[in-house]
């Protein structure tokens, strides 16, 4: 890597005649992409966007802090529900999960491209590195980034920048190629370095996971989009995904089973259209029907309930259901744990 120029340095060769969006996901690699910039004299916005299918809760807060120590603002953006559309019918396809990266990319990349018009800015910073993931991050892949983007050469990555086409930025003359980077490959150890040279601290090493690229949660949905239809499922089936232990009964009815006391009450929001099961007597979980389940497929449902509840032997459970509205008792007697259905049903991604 070449030897990057002093902070004094870097604001004595800047003209300050530029702006940019700079998308932050809350790791080390965009938050350095951004605050390299910065140093360059370049006035930098940071934009987050947030979607459904992120598994760090915090990332918003993680995101703050990190732009505050660069000294970057940040805008957010909900972009949840018209991200769907994406996971729902990606051009180029899915990964090894449900997750369609290289759409994913450009649907971020077109919601920043239209910040950096209102804003008056005149390119976009990624935290991109060449190579650093197998579908969006090879060359090909990045190309097509820029260009179904729309965004073309007023995308820079200033990581790997000087493996790639000549950003505008360079090509205007608001920052040097001798400033920008040459990373490429899954490796840290120069990002480390940098981040000590630009004085970040009490960075993540990596922006977290995506619940799509996760291997239960893509069978999941893969199983939702065979049955609901991807078209037909809404935010909260999306949602749904995340919580419980998911069982397939049959084409017509799924069971949803909490975990624990949290995923309980989280349950308890789903109710509205799905049949409801619950221990009368005894500490056990929330249940969740959904479907057009026969009044056998309940039973089980219930009999699969009682399985996770706290009891000793094999005497019936009494269980409440409330289907439709109405509510009944039923005496279910717990499946074993060894019972083959159990594994056969749950959809958790495991070849059978």
């Amino acid at each position: 890597m070449k030897k990057m120029q002093s902070r004094s340095e870097l604001a004595r060769s800047s003209n300050k005649v530029a702006k940019a969006i700079a998308l932050l996901s809350g790791g080390l690699d965009s938050t350095l992409a951004a605050a390299l910039v910065r140093s360059l004299g370049i006035e930098v916005i940071g934009l987050h966007i947030h979607i459904l299918f992120d598994t760090d809760q915090k990332r918003s807060q993680h995101v703050a802090k990190a732009a505050e120590d660069a000294g970057i603002k940040v805008r957010t953006a909900d972009l949840s529900k018209e991200h769907l559309e994406v996971v729902r019918h990606p051009r180029y396809g899915y990964g090894a999960g449900m997750n369609p990266c290289i759409d994913c990319r450009i649907f971020m990349l077109r919601a920043a491209k239209k910040v950096m018009e209102e804003e008056g800015a005149q390119f976009v910073i990624t935290g991109e590195v060449l190579g650093q993931r197998p579908m969006s991050q090879h060359l090909r892949a990045l190309t097509r980034i820029a260009k179904e983007s729309e965004l073309e050469d007023r995308l820079l990555r200033p990581l790997s920048a000087n493996l790639l086409s000549e950003a505008l930025p360079v090509k205007k003359g608001w920052i040097r190629c001798e400033n920008l980077l040459a990373l490429q490959g899954r490796g840290r150890q120069e990002q480390i370095k940098l981040a000590t040279r630009l004085g970040i601290e009490g960075y993540r090493q990596s922006a977290g996971g995506c619940l799509l690229v996760e291997k239960v949660y893509a069978a999941r949905l893969r199983d939702a989009f065979s049955h609901i239809g991807k078209d037909a499922m809404e935010e909260q089936d999306f949602l749904l995904l995340r919580y419980g232990r998911h069982f397939r009964l049959s084409d017509r009815a799924k069971v949803i089973v909490g975990r624990n006391e949290r995923e309980n009450e989280i349950l308890e929001g789903f109710v509205t259209g799905r049949v409801m099961i619950e221990p009368i007597d005894t500490v056990g979980p929330l249940t969740l029907v959904e479907g057009e389940s026969s009044p056998e497929e309940v039973i089980l449902a219930a009999c699969l309930a009682a399985r996770y509840c706290d009891h000793y032997g094999e005497a019936p459970l009494m269980m409440r259901v409330i289907r439709s509205g109405e509510e009944s008792m039923v005496a279910a007697i717990p499946l074993t744990p060894d019972d083959p259905r159990i594994s056969s049903w749950r959809i958790d991604g495991a070849r059978r």
